[in-house]
């Protein structure tokens, strides 16, 4: 496509659409988009005055390019760091890049290290931290391999992709044709209805379909019999635009013209003509908020201008002269120099048949955003609180415009810009921009809680999260431009001007066709593309008639179209579980396949996230999504004020948790139900996340809902919720340091995210490992050899090398032979080895299986406060076979105890192998990298923080704690299989530590300098991480009750 076909585009669709070459704008003037290429914002402010202005600027008045104005050419403009390449086997998604790096160190050094400036791969064999050649060859090998098993079966001669580093921006195009492997079944054509114009755009009631046509008509037919019903003249020319309000009480019509119909959508009657008092040209895009009653316009003149409905100072009579029939027209109305007649304005007789409205409305001159867009303003559409920056109820407007951004835009009462003299009623302000680095017009808006789709040129589907403003998602849904977009039925529809309809499958949670839970790999796949139309389709409308889903589509062939479409997710059903609001949230909350580790559950874990920010705001917090310029999952900030004034007094308390989890196997029977659908059985909750880390999350949540209820709460409770903790805690530290100014001061730091030692007994935790894992590589400089023809004692093998290099680690004893490993290591106390005692003991007297007690003694504290080494994997280059391999690595992992400083065994272990290595006078290169690192953490069992949580145990899990606690929160046990269980007797919880780490608890308490406490709420049988994860329900209430009765307290 030339520079000036790919410019124009657009424009020609649009005019090609109307049956007609009436096209908008002079071309030479605007751009495919309707960019407007001309103009400082100054200067068009100066001439854009009220009734003068002419549809296009006058020839003697052509402004100068505004600086960041942004040309769009054929292909559009890319970022300069994006590229073409192959796209994703699994989905219909484009330029997917992998959203993150799954855990596994061979998956991840092509994407840390890669050259952008060089556009190669770094040889860091010799460097330290970075990945070695070997490594880089193993982990492309993968992605080759992987490639032949993707679930799509796609053409042969398509090249295997291979895991290239995504560039800073994520929206990379791809370069690939529609053989995708879309099935093209179309689902059941209902109805053709026909008309003598082309369809333009469709609403539907529930009685009714409105189309609008290219003759300015609006032709009505019932819905169910597809009668013809009315034809409405009701424009001079096109009918662009056709909204029916969410009550059903108005239809707004909008034309190549700048008179907008409101319409009774039952009489069909004419209720109100609004007109601007500018020359707007067409108004291309109608969006009504019920909310404030006030209607809002995109212009051909780039503009959204607003009128509330009832304002009744913009009630005008009939014949008011600055109606746009009447007022002075530069075109029409001008004269030659010297006299002259004006030109006679067009006029037909069917403008005599459009109705007289009972109310004329006339739009405020301040009311309006001039230049809201450097392009025509194509589409908008109103939202509901769609991102953490508002209310949850609160309506925001949407609009994409021709220059290729998307704005929001916060609705006000009222304008600042005027006095009080001349107020004007209601003003939009911008919130967020969208799309600033691409230019490709936005022709359609969807929007699904805080994901927003926008349809674009050349059948291109953006898929944008609301919260962190980012671009998540290039779907290349059609060959033709993206018109319309809807989301219903669980399922993105979409027309595009090739002809074709089609429909995604989305993060929603519904079922499949056949009434089973969806595969998630079928997230973004295209379900069905199918021939609708042999035209261009310019227009849809979806809806459910006599339990029948219809998608509804209209085009230039001058028809319109019914399909239904039964079978796909229309909403999640009832749960026939407990009816406390906690375990309904729960239950939602593990819906959400918030798996951290796998790039294909990106969408879950931003929806994971979006619906816990949700969750923080019906419940009264402060919310925002915190993140880095990495890819990574947002971070959750919630903010529950305390009522103590001064607020400065307040004693504030930080919760952390985290909403990701580790992957299910849901294709095996090792599960008895649906991983990711809670489900409750012989007293406990079954789910994935449920006790880790999801459950006490929102156990914590409703106890502070508890104390707001009860007017209870004096301190701020700041949760942090990450969503990258199962994958080694990424972006987590460089986000709370880049907020901490927004996080404030800390009091106390809270955690809950590990289990009792057994199932009876409650505990608190008080000390963790910290963890160091590492990659050591040997790599030969020569390639892979066979070792009957190469093989020789003159030869040093990798392999070998690194066998003999880790053995050095560790003795016959276990013991790590660093030099210093063991130094400062803190001493056994008397007090700590009392608890140990007590420890052991009760473990006995449950199952003396366990004992002897100084074995079990022994056994503790060898896993609890005493460091280890282990050596994981192998792994080498080259098929399975009798090979030399030229490349061999190893994992090694070193669990750190309080009083070992993290970097300091880094340098030893660092030291200690080269210096090993480099007696074994090899000709093979070393390489050693630290993947992770997480300091230990020891907190202080006699501090407040702890004395309060083991009052606050203590209470819970008592006896009489159900009928005689007056302080802390009372919560009912539901009946489930252990009501008749005996309570356990009231008694001090263990104070116990643990082998596993938790990189953001030391993390936390060092950089907020405030004292750290662990809450293990459920029971050692959990099966966290495993198959059949679950938790009690009585275990849950309590752990609510017990953090009431700590966040009260402290």
């Amino acid at each position: 496509m030339s520079t000036q076909s790919g410019m124009v585009q657009s424009t020609l669709d649009l005019a090609s659409s109307f049956g007609s070459s009436n096209i908008p704008c002079n071309m030479e003037e605007f751009g495919a988009s309707g960019q407007q290429t001309q103009t400082t914002h100054q200067e068009q402010r100066k001439a854009f005055q009220p009734q003068n202005q002419g549809t296009c600027p006058s020839p003697d008045r052509r402004p100068v390019i505004p600086r960041n104005f942004v040309w769009r050419l054929g292909g559009g403009r890319r970022s300069s760091t994006t590229s073409l390449g192959e796209t994703r086997g699994d989905d219909m998604a484009v330029g997917v890049p992998v959203l993150r790096e799954t855990f596994d160190p061979w998956h991840r050094h092509d994407i840390h290290y890669y050259d952008e400036k060089n556009n190669n791969l770094n040889d860091t064999s010799s460097q330290d931290g970075k990945p070695c050649i070997g490594c880089i060859k193993i982990s492309q090998a993968r992605a080759a391999a992987a490639a032949l098993v993707r679930p799509l079966d796609l053409p042969t001669s398509r090249a295997a992709p291979t895991h290239d580093p995504p560039a800073a921006n994520m929206t990379i195009l791809q370069n690939r044709e529609l053989d995708d492997g879309c099935p093209d079944t179309a689902p059941d054509h209902l109805q053709e209805l026909r008309h003598d114009g082309s369809v333009l755009s469709i609403a539907v009631s529930d009685k009714y379909i409105f189309a609008g046509t290219s003759k300015g008509e609006i032709v009505v037919w019932t819905l169910g019999t597809y009668q013809l019903v009315q034809t409405i003249q009701a424009h001079k020319r096109s009918v662009l635009a056709l909204l029916l309000s969410d009550d059903s009480k108005y239809l707004f019509s909008s034309a190549c013209e700048p008179v907008i119909g409101v319409w009774c959508p039952k009489t069909f009657t004419r209720i109100y003509e609004i007109y601007s008092t500018y020359d707007v040209g067409d108004v291309f895009s109608v969006a009504y908020s019920a909310q404030r009653d006030t209607l809002y316009l995109g212009t051909q003149t780039q503009d959204i201008q607003w009128i509330s409905l009832n304002d009744p100072e913009r009630r005008v009579p009939q014949d008011s002269p600055n109606h746009p029939d009447r007022r002075q027209h530069r075109f029409f109305d001008s004269r030659a120099v010297g006299g002259g007649a004006s030109t006679p304005r067009r006029t037909e007789e069917f403008y005599t048949l459009i109705p007289k409205a009972e109310q004329v409305l006339e739009i405020d001159p301040g009311a309006i955003r001039q230049y809201a867009h450097y392009g025509w303003i194509f589409c908008m559409q109103i939202a509901k609180g769609p991102t953490v920056l508002v209310d949850s109820e609160e309506d925001v407007l949407i609009s994409g415009g021709g220059d290729g951004t998307i704005k929001l835009w916060k609705l006000r009462d009222a304008n600042s810009e005027y006095d009080d003299a001349d107020p004007v009623v209601g003003d939009i302000e911008e919130l967020m921009v969208l799309g600033e680095d691409d230019s490709e017009s936005v022709m359609s808006l969807a929007i699904d809680g805080s994901f927003l789709y926008a349809g674009k040129l050349r059948g291109i589907i953006e898929l944008w999260d609301l919260d962190t403003k980012q671009k998540l998602r290039v779907i290349k849904a059609h060959d033709g431009n993206v018109n319309t977009l809807k989301m219903s039925f669980g399922l993105l529809w979409s027309g595009g001007t090739g002809g074709s309809a089609s429909k995604h499958s989305t993060v929603h949670y519904g079922r499949d066709m056949n009434g089973a839970s969806q595969n998630i790999s079928q997230k973004y796949q295209c379900l069905s593309r199918w021939k609708a139309h042999e035209a261009k389709i310019l227009s849809s409308a979806v809806t459910i008639h006599d339990k029948d889903q219809l998608f509804i589509t209209g085009a230039n062939d001058n028809t319109v179209r019914v399909w239904r479409v039964n079978g796909m997710p229309s909403q999640a059903e009832d749960s026939d579980g407990p009816e406390d609001m906690m375990i309904r949230s729960l239950q939602e909350f593990v819906a959400y396949r918030t798996v951290s580790s796998r790039p294909e559950f990106t969408e879950d874990c931003r929806k994971g996230a979006t619906f816990l920010g949700s969750l923080f705001k019906r419940l009264g917090a402060q919310v925002e999504m915190l993140s880095t310029d990495e890819l990574h999952n947002p971070v959750v900030y919630a903010k529950f004020s305390g009522k103590l004034e001064p607020a400065e007094k307040r004693k504030r308390i930080l919760f952390y948790g985290h909403y990701d989890v580790v992957p299910a196997d849901t294709k095996g029977d090792n599960w008895q139900t649906d991983p990711f659908k809670l489900s409750g059985r012989d007293g406990y909750l079954y789910g994935r996340g449920v006790s880790d880390n999801k459950g006490p999350i929102i156990a914590a949540i409703y106890a502070v809902s508890d104390l707001l209820q009860q007017k209870a709460l004096d301190s701020d409770i700041i949760f942090v919720i990450e969503g990258e903790e199962e994958s080694g805690s990424r972006g987590f530290a460089e986000s709370i340091q880049k907020n901490k100014e927004l996080i404030g001061h800390i009091d106390y730091v809270l955690l809950a995210n590990s289990y009792w030692l057994d199932d009876e007994v409650p505990c608190l935790t008080y000390g963790l490992r910290g963890v160091l894992h590492a990659t050591v590589c040997i790599d030969s400089k020569h390639p892979d050899l066979h070792s009957g023809v190469d093989g020789s004692n003159m030869l040093s093998e990798p392999l070998t090398d690194l066998t003999l290099l880790l053995s050095k680690l560790k003795d016959r004893k276990n013991r790590v032979n660093i030099p210093g490993f063991y130094d400062g290591i803190l001493p056994l106390t008397k007090e700590e080895d009392l608890r140990y005692d007590e420890i052991a003991d009760i473990l006995i007297r449950r199952n003396p299986a366990n004992g002897p007690i100084e074995a079990l003694k022994r056994s503790l504290m060898a896993r609890w406060r005493e460091p280890n080494l282990t050596i994981h994997r192998y792994n080498v280059s080259g098929p399975d076979g009798s090979l030399i391999s030229s490349h061999a690595t190893a994992n090694v992992s070193i669990r750190l105890v309080p009083g070992q400083e993290v970097e300091e065994v880094i340098a030893s272990l660092k030291s200690f192998l080269r210096e090993e290595y480099d007696e074994f006078e090899s000709d093979n290169t070393l390489t050693i990298r630290i993947d992770n690192k997480a300091e230990p953490w020891l907190g202080v069992p006699g501090n407040y923080i702890f004395r309060t949580l083991e009052e606050a145990v203590m209470q819970a899990w008592s006896p009489t704690a159900a009928s005689d606690n007056k302080d802390g929160v009372v919560v009912s046990l539901p009946t489930n299989g252990t009501s008749d269980e005996a309570a356990p007797k009231s008694r001090r919880p263990l104070y116990i530590r643990e082998g596993g780490s938790i990189p953001p608890i030391r993390f936390l308490e060092k950089e907020f300098n405030a004292p750290a406490a662990h809450l293990p709420c459920g029971q050692a049988s959990d099966a966290a991480h495993l198959d059949n994860e679950r938790l009690r329900v009585v275990n849950l209430l309590k752990s609510r009750e017990i953090f009431s009765t700590v966040f009260r307290k402290l």
